[in-house]
């Protein structure tokens, strides 16, 4: 029989603005012995997500909040060690949603086996041709509706979701995709890497002005990472009859002051505007159509993606408190050998 002690990450307290190490802890389980229909997976790589913040606190929302001393969940990818079930085999690669522990068992419906494909991580299903790359996609094409010829901003635009956005824009008839980020080694990799016509860094100067400059003739699409003054700026830069798909709004999740809203909510009204929210979770049947365009765009080299690695599943915390700190360029993952 395959290791049985798994390392795994609770949360302990419920963080009031920024999360700190102290808010969660690291413990030894030792798992039982297989009960029939289960398998036992050992992650390879494990996922740290913006939305997990949310989670953390005690409040309604689409997910319920984490429990205080339970171990947390989150996207990860593993190889089967020990199997009682006849749908999966050892040896199977497999994504699920038991994250933050290097070790885990459960009933086999609570995994997919996928494809190892050649040349690309296993990673990848975390990031590219997972959840995230599904998030960019659904937001672009089903709630802001692109259309050819439309003009494109993103915020958070090198981070994991936003990177894929700027990309499926400019494969899907985008004519201008703009993006902003946070410092010049990642504005650089927008337009040199990702492929996106312009980008600047919020932090140089009036958000407004920089937009303004980058889309002189407006923006007909906006993909929301940020909210706060990256939301007020988009809804001043619009053109009439533009659209917003509402990802998240990661300038406000460690804030304890009340959040400012957009001082210009008027221009809805006026430029005939639709800003629509959404969670990924509600929009899974776009996955077989997603999975057919990004797999051919990964296989043809139309589509590139970055990655940033946290080694050892101890240091899972510090990858996610890095996370929010801005400090990752493409998806974050934390490797658990």
């Amino acid at each position: 029989m395959a290791s049985s002690i798994s390392t795994q990450t609770q949360l302990v307290a419920r963080p009031v603005g920024w999360p700190t190490a102290a808010d969660f802890r690291t413990v030894q389980v030792t798992l039982p012995d297989l009960a029939p229909g289960q398998v036992r997976v050992a992650n390879e790589f494990v996922s740290v997500d913006p939305y997990m913040r949310g989670r953390m606190n005690d409040a309604k929302s689409y997910a319920a909040p984490y429990a205080l001393g339970a171990t947390m969940t989150g996207g990860a990818v593993g190889r089967v060690v020990a199997s009682a079930a006849d749908t999966v085999a050892v040896g199977d690669v497999v994504v699920h949603q038991y994250g933050w522990r290097d070790l885990v068992q459960e009933d086999a419906s609570g995994f997919r086996v996928v494809p190892e494909i050649p040349g690309v991580p296993l990673s990848a299903y975390l990031g590219v041709l997972g959840m995230t790359a599904l998030t960019a996609y659904v937001g672009l094409l089903d709630i802001a509706g692109l259309k050819d010829g439309d003009t494109v901003f993103v915020s958070g635009a090198a981070g994991a979701v936003g990177s894929m956005v700027g990309q499926i824009a400019r494969l899907k008839g985008a004519k201008r995709v703009i993006g902003s980020a946070g410092s010049a080694e990642k504005v650089a990799l927008l337009t040199e890497k990702y492929g996106f016509d312009d980008a600047f860094n919020y932090k140089d100067g009036s958000l407004a002005t920089q937009l303004a400059a980058a889309a002189p003739e407006g923006i007909d699409v906006y993909f929301d990472n940020v909210g706060g003054n990256h939301l007020e700026a988009a809804l001043g830069a619009f053109n009439n009859g533009g659209r917003a798909a509402l990802c998240g709004a990661i300038s406000l999740y460690n804030s304890t002051d009340a959040p400012a809203g957009p001082r210009n909510m008027s221009n809805i009204i006026t430029r005939g505007l639709r800003l629509k929210g959404y969670t990924v979770g509600n929009y899974v049947q776009h996955f077989p159509a997603f999975s057919a365009d990004m797999s051919g765009w990964l296989a043809n080299g139309e589509v590139v993606f970055d990655e940033t690695v946290v080694d050892g599943i101890d240091n899972t915390v510090e990858a996610f408190l890095g996370l929010m700190r801005g400090e990752n360029t493409g998806k974050m993952v934390v490797r658990t050998a």
